[in-house]
């Protein structure tokens, strides 16, 4: 089953190469949650980016979805990376508890992760994001999807378009991460 999660993840990606993106490292940026959104630049400076849920099944234990991000993570950097640098939402509140548990859960995973392979890492707060795609540190999701269009993205849904806001900040400022 986690097999098929990361291929649909594969054929669920959509390539981006907006004319302002440069060569340079492999980084990720990841919008962490049930349904996570992703966007990869690599070391030629094609972007691809996308959706992938990591929702149990009926049948899971209570830590499959960790176990299947894990892999998701190691087969992601097997095949476009090395990944040289990791970016995150950096959520301080959540309006749920359940909500507040699968991102600390996801958190933990994604900094043992990279700090296993030495891969820097960094949380980036919202409002950061919301103040950098749109002008406005509390932008609905709706304008993060438009602001994600107008750079030349399709992003599917909100969680796409924050992760593509996260890369593109991270590689427009320089991201902090060695």
């Amino acid at each position: 089953m986690a097999d098929m999660t990361l291929i649909t993840a594969v054929r669920g990606a959509r390539i981006e190469s907006p004319p302002t993106i440069h060569t340079g490292r492999t980084i990720m940026a990841l919008d962490l949650g049930t349904t996570t959104g992703w966007a990869l630049r690599d070391h030629t400076g094609l972007i691809t980016s996308g959706t992938v849920s990591f929702r149990p099944s009926r049948y899971d234990g209570g830590g499959m979805r960790y176990l299947r991000f894990t892999n998701w993570l190691t087969e992601i950097d097997r095949l476009s990376g090395p990944i040289e640098a990791v970016y995150f939402e950096e959520v301080r509140r959540h309006a749920g508890t359940d909500a507040a548990h699968v991102y600390g859960g996801l958190m933990a995973v994604l900094t043992s992760w990279a700090e296993l392979r030495g891969v820097p890492y960094q949380g980036v707060p919202v409002g950061t994001i919301k103040r950098h795609a749109t002008g406005k540190g509390n932008a609905p999701k709706q304008a993060m999807i438009d602001a994600a269009r107008a750079r030349g993205f399709s992003p599917a849904d909100d969680n796409e378009a924050d992760a593509i806001a996260i890369l593109l900040w991270a590689i427009e400022t320089g991201g902090g991460v060695a």
